[in-house]
């Protein structure tokens, strides 16, 4: 990642994660299980940490809606989809509220690392973006 790069994440108040993202620990993480064990896993780390509160749970459609009220207030959306049996992405999209500067000095992408490291110690890690060729 070129320096440009990083000022460029610490001077945003948004941060998300896909297939073939530039910064390599913001490429969509796969797992081995389902969408409903990946989903549930989700809620529970969720519910567990003092600092989020869920808000909507689609299982339909694979998406948690999590406001983060402790230390800056931001809001997150939490993907899961199912690539094949056993192979579950998970995908965040954080956006802080900001009010003086129109930047958060990273704090959007470090709670993605946050979350995608406790869900590496629930969830089996299969790797990072190992979809981005189809």
């Amino acid at each position: 990642m070129s320096i440009f790069q990083k000022v460029k994440n610490w001077l945003a108040n948004h941060c998300e994660t896909q297939e073939n993202h530039q910064d390599e620990q913001l490429r969509s993480r796969y797992y081995k299980t389902t969408t409903a064990n990946a989903l549930k896993t989700v809620k529970e780390i969720v519910e567990k940490s003092p600092e989020l509160e869920l808000l909507s749970v689609s299982e339909e459609r694979g998406e948690l809606s999590v406001a983060i009220s402790k230390g800056k207030k931001a809001f997150m959306v939490i993907t899961v989809i199912s690539v094949r049996p056993f192979e579950t992405a998970v995908d965040f999209s954080v956006t802080t509220e900001t009010k003086l500067l129109p930047f958060d000095f990273g704090f959007s992408r470090n709670v993605i690392l946050d979350m995608y490291k406790k869900l590496d110690q629930h969830l089996t890690y299969i790797g990072s973006g190992i979809n981005a060729d189809m």
